[in-house]
């Protein structure tokens, strides 16, 4: 299974950005499928993810209310829309995969930059 994320980019605090996370090989809708961040010097985070059973949708706190998970199984792509950006969500941004919903996620994209600007 091979993941690739894309969409990051710079943008300025306020706006918004939508990752993408495409899926090759295996059964994309057994995975749950997640977002995590690191931030520069810090570890790496969990920000969201959707249920491979049922979709079913979590986030952080620090995300909840700004961030929009969701999956298209069909084209094997999970998406992350992310409006109202701070600086502070300045991260390489990863999706992950995790077959059956077992922690922890098996596979791992390359992950994608967002830069938010003040």
């Amino acid at each position: 299974v091979q993941l690739q994320a894309s969409g990051g980019g710079l943008v300025q605090a306020g706006g918004s950005l939508r990752l993408s996370c495409a899926a090759s090989g295996g059964t994309f809708s057994t995975y749950t499928m997640a977002w995590f961040r690191q931030a520069p010097g810090k570890e790496r985070e969990f920000v969201s993810h959707s249920t491979w059973s049922g979709g079913r949708t979590y986030y952080a706190d620090s995300v909840k209310g700004r961030f929009t998970i969701s999956r298209d199984n069909a084209e094997r792509t999970v998406y992350l829309q992310m409006n109202t950006l701070q600086p502070e969500d300045t991260a390489v941004y990863y999706c992950a995969a995790a077959p059956y919903g077992r922690e922890p996620c098996r596979y791992w994209g390359q992950g994608t930059l967002v830069t938010v600007s003040s």
